[in-house]
Parts: structure tokens; sequence; C-alpha cells
């Protein structure tokens, strides 16, 4: 079972890494610093945002309208998180088994 434990927390930390690319990848394009018209940051974009719409979509119906500020990236961060607290509480559980 400390295997299964050890693969679920490898997961959240390729979620984690994936959505931080994705906020840092949204910045660099709203200063300008990416270009969507090049192949490869348009591929990487839309690649992004296929993995991350589902999640964000889910939360953006929960959250109230900010006026243009998305915090549905924030939440689903510290939904990881809790969850990689949430596991490394419980890991005992896992180990007895």
């Amino acid at each position: 079972m400390q295997s299964l434990f050890q693969i679920l927390m490898l997961l959240l930390d390729i979620v984690w890494f994936i959505i931080i690319a994705h906020v840092i990848m949204s910045w660099l394009i709203s200063f300008q610093v990416l270009n969507l018209r090049q192949p490869l940051v348009a591929q990487i974009w839309d690649g992004l945002n296929r993995l991350l719409e589902p999640i964000y979509g889910r939360i953006r119906q929960i959250l109230p309208a900010m006026g243009g500020l998305d915090l549905a990236p924030l939440v689903a961060l510290v939904a990881v998180y809790a969850i990689r607290i949430i596991l490394a509480n419980n890991a005992a559980l896992f180990y007895s088994y």
C-alpha cells in the first residue's frame, strides 16, 4: 500500500506543477512575453487549457463572479495541497495494510 500512497502523491505533484505552469504561462502571454501565434506556444497553451479547463470549470461554477479576476487556479492549488495534507496525515492507514 505504500506504493499506492507514493503514486497518489506523485500524481498530486504533477497536477501542482501543471497548474503552476499554466498560471505562469498565462502571465507571460498577458504581458506579451509569449506570443500565441508561435506554433509551439499555441500548442502548449491549448494542451494546458484542455487539461485544466474541466477542473477550472467546476470551480468557476461555485465561485462568485469576481469582475475579471480568475481565482479558479488558486482554489485548485489549495485543493491539491489540502488533499496532500490529508493523505500525509493518514499515511499510517496506507502503511498498516
